[in-house]
């Protein structure tokens, strides 16, 4: 299957996500385990691709994300809108 990005990311999210997490002041290994406990198997490696852009985020794990980095699931979809 053919995954196709915008302007060379595979997410638009992982900006937000990022964010987000620095906001809380936890480690990528913290977020993947709050994820986990949720039961979302993602590791510390699969939030750094995350977060680079690397990953394609599924919309059950936008969800999660949402609640574990306690935001609003729009914001995390949102991006970085100052970019043209």
């Amino acid at each position: 299957m053919k995954i196709y990005g915008f302007e060379g990311k595979c997410n638009t999210s992982g900006e937000r996500v990022k964010m987000a997490r620095e906001h809380l002041g936890i480690s990528q290994s913290q977020l993947a385990a709050r994820l986990q406990v949720e039961g979302i198997q993602l590791n510390q490696k699969a939030i750094s691709r995350i977060e680079t852009g690397d990953r394609v985020i599924a919309d059950y794990e936008l969800i999660f994300l949402s609640k574990s980095l306690k935001v609003d699931l729009v914001w995390l979809l949102m991006g970085d809108q100052t970019k043209k």
